[in-house]
């Protein structure tokens, strides 16, 4: 029996409200479905149960469940190993055959292409069926989605170094909401593009793009032992901000599906060109001026009313930190001295009011765009501050300032000893009150740097 009241993430939030404009007749089905990443069917499914029950059918009642038809996992080592040894080369539908008729296994032909898929066996036999293409209509509202993509080319004609146009336009209206250069197609670019479109206009609903590096990991990549613990694999640094923001993407698989925004580079490698010419730009800061300018006229002569009137827009969430959000991320342990070490930067962890030590602990570091370093930790923003140099840096200064010659080689510091205060059981003090090692009563251990670099060791000893 069903609960009364239920908790929606912000995904499930985010479908009742697609639902509730395709009972408003705003959206069809497949435009719906296209935002929320599902196929047409589930689509109406979704949309029958949230008119007989409400809400709580968005939230699905086998979450955490293991499936009562799930496959064993020992039948599916036993599918790979025989697609790997007697059935080699076999494609996924025999192989489906072999498996009934000799080895007793009856499994659906999609159930054995999902195992040897996952486990990196893909078919010999590749085949695509042909599709029937043809015009899409545009989505009804602004706001719905954006399209987004790079254009690099010769703006400046020769007057300064060869640019990429980063742009956004509208699926409805066919504007550009923002739009900059920059000396590549990066990720820092997308995020100031999607910054200035969230705080100009909202949050969109879904974003268009190819399938770029800075938008979804490479399938070819190798996956890491989280990935293969978790079952998923990780977003990039881009994805995991749409999927933060509640931004739905939608990767083309053609450059003919995203023609809209390439179509935007064709008119606008003619006209900013142009533009850029007469302002006569020469670097990317005037250019981006320029385009500031240039902008607002194009979107007057060259957009299109929508379907439908009104933004789909979102507000941005109340207690979001943007620059939270379209940053850097990564993960760091903090060492006992409550240092974080990141980009040849060492940051010292203030203690709190509620805790004074995070020493061992999974923190989160954050490059903001503007270039500053923010160390995070259980979603909550820590004080910091810039750690002074470590005893073994300021000695290695010491050195290359030149330092008093010492007797004999230094044992101690980051060479031979991890700790610098502890003195060698063999070991004296010069006159400079180093620890220091006779040669004649010394002998080093098999692990010892002197072992790996021999001419070192005899260079010392004559």
């Amino acid at each position: 029996m069903r609960k009364e009241t239920v908790s929606l993430n912000q995904k499930e939030q985010r479908r009742v409200l697609i639902l509730n404009r395709v009972e408003r007749r705003e959206l069809t089905g497949k435009e719906a479905a296209a935002l929320m990443g599902l196929s047409v069917r589930q689509v109406r499914r979704l949309m029958a149960a949230y008119r007989k029950e409400g809400v709580v059918a968005i939230a699905h009642g086998n979450r955490g469940r293991r499936p009562a038809h799930a496959v064993e996992e020992g039948v599916r080592k036993l599918v790979v190993a025989l697609a790997q040894g007697p059935y080699a080369g076999c494609n996924h539908y025999h192989l489906t055959e072999l498996l009934g008729e000799r080895e007793g296994l009856c499994l659906s032909r999609s159930t054995v292409r999902r195992i040897l898929v996952v486990a990196g066996l893909k078919s010999p036999r590749r085949r695509r069926s042909p599709k029937h293409r043809c015009r899409r209509e545009r989505y009804p509202q602004e706001g719905m989605l954006l399209q987004v993509d790079g254009s690099r080319h010769d703006w400046l004609e020769g007057r300064g170094p060869y640019l990429t146009l980063l742009a956004a336009i509208d699926d409805a209206t066919g504007t550009v909401p923002y739009a900059l250069f920059r000396e590549q197609e990066d990720a820092q670019g997308y995020f100031l593009l999607l910054r200035e479109v969230i705080q100009d206009k909202g949050i969109p609903l879904a974003l268009y793009s190819d399938q770029h590096g800075i938008f979804q990991r490479s399938p070819k990549e190798a996956e890491t032992l989280e990935e293969q613990l978790s079952g998923e694999r990780q977003p990039t640094q881009f994805g995991r901000a749409l999927k933060e923001l509640g931004i739905q993407p939608i990767f083309a698989l053609s450059p003919q599906a995203k023609g809209r925004i390439e179509r935007l580079f064709g008119t606008l490698q003619d006209r900013l060109v142009a533009e850029l010419r007469l302002a006569r730009a020469s670097t990317v800061e005037k250019a981006n001026r320029v385009l500031v300018e240039f902008l607002p006229r194009f979107n007057a002569q060259f957009g299109v009313p929508a379907a439908q009137p009104g933004s789909a827009y979102r507000p941005l969430p109340p207690g979001l930190e943007l620059e939270g959000v379209l940053c850097f991320k990564y993960q760091r342990t903090v060492a006992r001295d409550n240092t974080v070490r990141f980009a040849g930067h060492t940051l010292q962890l203030l203690p709190g009011l509620d805790r004074l030590s995070y020493a061992h602990a999974q923190v989160e570091v954050q490059e903001r765009l503007d270039g500053s370093l923010v160390v995070a930790y259980q979603g909550r923003v820590l004080v910091t501050r810039e750690a002074p140099p470590h005893p073994v840096a300021l000695r290695a200064r010491k050195g290359a300032r030149g330092g008093s010659p010492s007797t004999g080689p230094v044992v101690g510091g980051d060479a031979t000893d991890p700790d610098p205060g502890e003195v060698h059981p063999k070991a004296g003090r010069n006159g400079n009150g180093h620890h220091v090692v006779s040669l004649s009563n010394y002998k080093p251990g098999p692990d010892h740097p002197w072992r790996r670099y021999p001419a070192v060791t005899k260079s010392l000893n004559h």
